[in-house]
């Protein structure tokens, strides 16, 4: 459905992204990639907002590199720079979404590292309509909530190993002190709970699809796109 594209940033370098559209005048949704790369469940994740009615942008922020081995995605995890990912890959992505696909509003989502990069997005890029986390939480030092203007919902697991819930707890507390308006939601699953190849034998010890928690965190999603981004 979707094809890839090369975009600025704002400091004039040049990116490609995976690229789904919906259509003119369509709203924007940068969707930020897990930890793995950008690979084909996450295009996946952008044909599906596609449809729903939303050009999607996913950044290639690892450019060009993806794995399924778990060390492997934490040595390039552990090599990106998430200030620039956030300040510029994916910066860029929104203002081309504007600027160059007619989107009038565009919001940012992001699954386990893209859920963390999501909520640094809505701290720093004041272009962002709107924020949606999938189980993801940066350092929260990094994390200057009375910064947040656009709409955050977030969606977070309570057996989650990578990012526990008490994180969570701890990030709500910086937000209600900043008085910033979000919308969080709990479910009984584990890390990766929307990920549908995280399932049987081949998955990542620490994560497992949730059919049921993943159905409903969609639904709530779309729906907050909905009523922000038009």
């Amino acid at each position: 459905m979707g094809q890839t594209v090369t975009y600025q940033r704002p400091d004039g370098g040049s990116v490609e992204g995976y690229l789904a559209e919906a259509g003119a005048n369509a709203p924007g949704v940068v969707v930020i990639q897990e930890w793995w790369g950008l690979n084909d469940q996450i295009r996946g994740v952008a044909d599906r907002y596609a449809a729903a009615g939303y050009t999607a942008l996913v950044p290639d922020l690892y450019r060009g590199k993806s794995t399924v081995e778990a060390a492997e995605a934490e040595h390039l995890m552990g090599n990106l720079d998430f200030g620039d990912a956030a300040g510029q890959d994916i910066r860029g992505a929104i203002q081309h979404l504007k600027q160059q696909r007619g989107c009038g509003k565009v919001g940012v989502t992001g699954y386990c590292m893209g859920g963390a990069l999501t909520l640094l997005t809505v701290v720093n890029v004041p272009e962002a309509d709107a924020g949606v986390v999938w189980y993801g939480v940066p350092p929260l030092e990094y994390v200057d909530a009375g910064k947040i203007k656009a709409p955050l919902m977030g969606h977070f697991a309570t057996e989650d190993v990578p990012f526990p819930i008490a994180q969570v707890d701890a990030l709500e507390e910086k937000l209600r002190a900043a008085k910033v308006g979000y919308e969080f939601h709990r479910y009984q699953a584990m890390h990766g709970f929307a990920n549908e190849t995280q399932s049987g034998p081949n998955r990542f010890h620490l994560t497992e699809y949730n059919p049921d928690a993943a159905a409903l965190a969609w639904t709530r999603t779309l729906g907050f796109f909905e009523r922000h981004l038009h």
